[in-house]
């Protein structure tokens, strides 16, 4: 079932920066298709804003990475906790097994 999140994950994520991408026409190349200049340098294009795109999208991978390391702790604990649980209510049931077995005996 991970496989398949991961695979609903990328494929989203993909899809995200392909639209991206188009309403931005070449990173760098002057103001996009968007409607949105992006800022003076990146609407003067040439090689600053080549570089200040390529800051961007590090950028945005960074928060991206970020954002999916802290997703994933966030189930490892949601794991962790429902473990412990489980492990509690099994402890439970044993006990309420020992008490039948108790009680058949005094019968």
């Amino acid at each position: 079932m991970a496989r398949f999140l991961r695979a609903d994950v990328r494929s989203l994520l993909t899809t995200q920066l392909r639209m991206a991408s188009d309403q931005l026409g070449e990173l760098g190349k002057g103001a996009g298709k968007g409607g949105g200049g992006g800022g003076s340098v990146r609407e003067a294009g040439g090689a600053l804003g080549k570089k200040q795109a390529a800051e961007e999208e590090m950028y945005f991978r960074r928060k991206e990475q970020e954002q999916l390391a802290a997703l994933k702790q966030h189930h490892q604990e949601e794991i962790d906790h429902h473990k412990k649980e489980i492990s509690r209510l099994q402890s439970e049931i044993d006990r309420h097994k020992g008490k039948i077995r108790k009680l058949k005996h005094d019968d």
